[in-house]
C-alpha cells in the first residue's frame, strides 16, 4: 500500500500522535483527560479529518476481542470473591524458608497466576502481601516487587487470556488456546527461571541480610537491617491484605484497581528519574489504598487464622457456610471447565462469555453490583484504539516503514529473527504493546507466509512473546509495573518509591536475556 494523499497523511498522523501522547502522558496539564478519552478523541479525529469513513470505523472494531476481554474480567471478579487469591497468598507463606525462598515463590506463583487470571490482577492482589512481609522483617521490598511485576509479565505471555495483546493475537491469528500454550510455555517457563536467577544474583547480599549501600543511598527509606532469611515470619494472617477476606471493606479507589483489567500497554510519566503518577489517572488510581495495620511478627499463625475462619463460619450458621462452600467449589469447577474448553479448541470469546454467564447464574443474586466493577473504560479504550490504528494504517505510513524493515526481518534466519525482535521491542516501548501488535500483526504474518507457510504461526508467537516481555524493560513499560510501583508508594504513605533507574538496572539486562533465550524455544 502506497502513501495516501498528503493531507490524509498529515491529518492521520496528527490524530495518531494525539492517541500516542495521551496514552503515554494521560494527565498532562493542558489536556488531562486520561487514556480512554484520549483514545476516543483520536478515533473521532480520524473520522472528522476524513482519514476513514464512519462505516470503516465501525467495521474496524473487533467484537470478538471485546467479548473475550469482558468475559475474562467477569470471571476474574468471581474468582476474587471466591477467595482464590487469598489461597495463593497462603501458598506463598506456607513453610517459607527465608527471603530467597520467598522471592522464588513470588516468581513462580506470579507467573502461573498471571497466565490464568491476567497479570494486572495478580500484581494488584499480591503486592500488599509482599509489602507487609518485607516491612515486618525490615527487609527492603524492591527485589520482591521487581520479581512480582517482571514474572507476571513473563507468565502472561503463555496464554491468550494472560494480557490484552495476546487476546488480539489469538483472535487475529486464529491460533487455538492449546497451540498458543504449547508454543510459548517452554519459553515462558525458562524465562521465569532466568529472570529469577538474575534477581537472585543482583540482590543476593540484600536477601542474605547484608547491607546494600547503593540502595541505602538511592532510596534511604528503610532502616539498615541485619535480618537474616531465617528470621522471616511469613504468616498468611499477617501478610495477606485484609480486603481479600469475605465481607471486608474496600475503598472506591482500591475497587477500581482490583477490577482494572490486563492492560500491558499503559504508561506513565517519568520526572527526575522517578515514576510520577497523577491521582487523576483513572486507569491506575491507587490512591487511598486501605492497607490496614496488620499484627506484628509474633502475631497469629496460619492455624490461628483457620480457627478464626471456622468461628466466623459458625456464627454465620452451618447452612449458610455450606452454601458458600458449595458456591466456591462450583466457581472453581466452572473456571476449570472454561480452561478445558479453551484447550479443546472451542471459540475463545464464546467459551469465556459462557463461563462468565454461568458464574452469574450460579451466584443466584442480582449481577448488577458485580458487573458494575467491570472496567468499561477499558472496552471503550479498545474501541478507540481499533479505529485510530485503522485510520493510521489508511495513511500508508506503517506499511512504508515496514517495507523498509521487511528485507532484514526474515524469521527463517537468525539475523532476521533478531531484527524482527528488536523492531517489536523498540515499538512496544515507544508506542506500547497493543498498538504495536495491531500495527505489525498482519504485516508480520503476511511476510512470514510469503517466506514459508509453516512460519506463520511462529511469527505470531514471536510477536506475542517479544511484545509482552518488552514490558519489563522500563518502569512505564507495562501496567503491571506501574500498579506494583504505585501501590507500594501509596501503601508506604509516599515514603517508598521504586525509582525508574532501579527498575532499569534490572529490567534492561533481564529483558534482553529473557527475550533472546525465549526466541530459541518458541515452537511454531
Amino acid at each position: 500500500m502506497a502513501l495516501a494523499s498528503p493531507d490524509k497523511v498529515v491529518l492521520g498522523s496528527i490524530a495518531f500522535a494525539v492517541f500516542w501522547f495521551l496514552a503515554v502522558f494521560p494527565s498532562v496539564p493542558f489536556l488531562p483527560i486520561g487514556r480512554t478519552a484520549g483514545s476516543l478523541l483520536a478515533a473521532i479525529l480520524m473520522i472528522v479529518f476524513k482519514v476513514i469513513t464512519p462505516d470503516e470505523a465501525y467495521d474496524s472494531i473487533d467484537l470478538s476481542i471485546l467479548g473475550l476481554l469482558f468475559g475474562t474480567m467477569v470471571v476474574g471478579l468471581y474468582l476474587e470473591r471466591a477467595d482464590m487469591f487469598k489461597y495463593l497468598g497462603r501458598l506463598l507463606s506456607w513453610k517459607c524458608q527465608g527471603a530467597k525462598d520467598l522471592l522464588c515463590r513470588i516468581c513462580v506463583i506470579s507467573a502461573l497466576s498471571s497466565a490464568l487470571f491476567t497479570n494486572d490482577t495478580s500484581c494488584i492482589v499480591l503486592t500488599e502481601f509482599v509489602l507487609q512481609t518485607a516491612k515486618q522483617n525490615n527487609i527492603k521490598p524492591h527485589p520482591f516487587l521487581l520479581a512480582l511485576a517482571s514474572s507476571a509479565n513473563i507468565g502472561s505471555s503463555a496464554t491468550p487470556i494472560g494480557n490484552p495483546q495476546n487476546l488480539v493475537i489469538a483472535i487475529q491469528s486464529k491460533i487455538s488456546f492449546g497451540q498458543f500454550l504449547l508454543g510459548l510455555f517452554p519459553a515462558m517457563l525458562v524465562g521465569v527461571i532466568v529472570n529469577m536467577s538474575i534477581l537472585l544474583c543482583m540482590y543476593w547480599r540484600l536477601l542474605s541480610g547484608e547491607k546494600d549501600e547503593e540502595i541505602e543511598l538511592e532510596e534511604g527509606n528503610f532502616k539498615k537491617t541485619s535480618a537474616t532469611p531465617q528470621s522471616l515470619d511469613l504468616t498468611a494472617s499477617n501478610a495477606m491484605p485484609s480486603n481479600l477476606n469475605e465481607g471486608s471493606p474496600e475503598s472506591e479507589a482500591e475497587k477500581e484497581v482490583i477490577n482494572s483489567p490486563s492492560l500491558n500497554d499503559t504508561k506513565g510519566d517519568i520526572e527526575s528519574g522517578k515514576i510520577c503518577m497523577s491521582s487523576t489517572d483513572h486507569d491506575l488510581n491507587i490512591a487511598d489504598t486501605t492497607a490496614q495495620t496488620l499484627e506484628g511478627c509474633n502475631g497469629p499463625n496460619e492455624s490461628t487464622e483457620m480457627v478464626k475462619d471456622t468461628t466466623e463460619s459458625e456464627k454465620e450458621g452451618p447452612s449458610r457456610a455450606w452454601k458458600r462452600l458449595a458456591w466456591k467449589i462450583c466457581t472453581y469447577l466452572v473456571t476449570i471447565g472454561m480452561l478445558i474448553g479453551l484447550l479443546m479448541g472451542f471459540n475463545m470469546s464464546w467459551t469465556v462469555l459462557t463461563a462468565s454467564l454461568a458464574l452469574v447464574v450460579l451466584d443466584f443474586k442480582d449481577a448488577g453490583p458485580c458487573l458494575e466493577k467491570v472496567s468499561y473504560s477499558l472496552l471503550l479504550l479498545f474501541c478507540g484504539m481499533f479505529i485510530t490504528v485503522e485510520g493510521f494504517n489508511g495513511t500508508g505510513i506503517p506499511n512504508t516503514l515496514w517495507n523498509l524493515t521487511k528485507p532484514y526481518a526474515e524469521i527463517n534466519h537468525v539475523s532476521g529473527m533478531v531484527m524482527l525482535a528488536l523492531v517489536i521491542l523498540v515499538l512496544s516501548n515507544i508506542a506500547s504493546n497493543v498498538p504495536t501488535v495491531l500495527l505489525l500483526g498482519g504485516r508480520v504474518a503476511a511476510h512470514a507466509a510469503a517466506t514459508s507457510p509453516h512460519e506463520v504461526k511462529k511469527a505470531w508467537l514471536i510477536l506475542a512473546w517479544v511484545s509482552t516481555v518488552a514490558g519489563n524493560l522500563s518502569l512505564p513499560g507495562s501496567a503491571a509495573n506501574l500498579i506494583v510501583c504505585e501501590q507500594a508508594h501509596r501503601a508506604q504513605s509516599g515514603k517508598y518509591t521504586l525509582s525508574f533507574w532501579t527498575h532499569l538496572k534490572f529490567g534492561l539486562p533481564s529483558t534482553l536475556i529473557v527475550t533472546a533465550i525465549g526466541l530459541t524455544l518458541i515452537r511454531g
